[in-house]
């Protein structure tokens, strides 16, 4: 049986949210503030995290990129009134699996903690490297070279190149991307943030005399290095 975190500070909505959750089936253990899911991220096996961004004690957006630099296999999901296009943009960024706004619907947010719960969670914690001359991509320690440099890659970042070097010299289409990243069919995040993220990950890993990453028009890309 899955076990889902519940972030949220509203006690009436926690308990609302935990029962909704236990009676579709999932396990699920409370937290109120950031305090107490770090205590409860370091003792239990979890297999989600649903959480608010505002907090007593901090940041929920603070709170996922700790997650994901620990637990980069854990699925993320804000659940939050916070609906401007920045803040959607950031969770996103932050590697977060969805970004729901309240109010929702009950039915919705079930099907989509299913969603991200069958897609796994994106990028396992393994001791997978890629490495060459110029570049050095750590996925597990989440550290990233070019030249010697260290680079600053975000976790959906992460989660590009992983699912690119793993399929080097094979086209990676589009779809399959948005799929692994976020929600294809969800309202927040387009195919031009997709080509947006992409443009940005190649300035950081590529030069004039480095390619890595070949797009194919139309259809999607193929990463040009080796395999890890």
């Amino acid at each position: 049986m899955k076990k889902i975190l519940v972030v949220e500070d509203d006690l009436a909505l926690s308990a609302g949210l935990c029962f909704e959750l236990d009676t579709g089936g999932y396990l699920t253990v409370a937290a109120y503030n950031c305090a107490k899911a770090r205590q409860l991220l370091a003792d239990e096996r979890l297999d989600l995290a649903l959480m608010d961004v505002n907090l007593p004690d901090g940041s929920g957006f603070a709170l996922c990129r700790e997650i994901k630099a620990a637990l980069p296999g854990l699925p993320v999901i804000f659940l939050t009134a916070n609906d401007l296009e920045q803040d959607i943009l950031q969770g996103f960024d932050l590697g977060a699996e969805d970004y729901i706004t309240k109010p929702f619907r009950t039915e919705i947010l079930k099907r989509r903690v299913e969603v991200a719960l069958r897609r796994g969670g994106g990028v396992p914690r393994t001791a997978e490297v890629f490495c060459d001359s110029f570049l050095r991509l750590d996925f597990e320690g989440l550290t990233a070279l070019r030249g010697g440099e260290k680079l600053a890659i975000t976790p959906n970042e992460y989660k590009l190149l992983k699912v690119l070097t793993a399929n080097a010299g094979k086209l990676v289409t589009r779809r399959l991307l948005l799929e692994k990243l976020w929600d294809c069919d969800g309202n927040y995040i387009d195919d031009h943030t997709l080509t947006v993220t992409m443009n940005r990950l190649r300035a950081k890993i590529e030069d004039e005399t480095h390619t890595y990453i070949k797009t194919v028009r139309g259809m999607g890309y193929i990463w040009m290095g080796e395999s890890l």
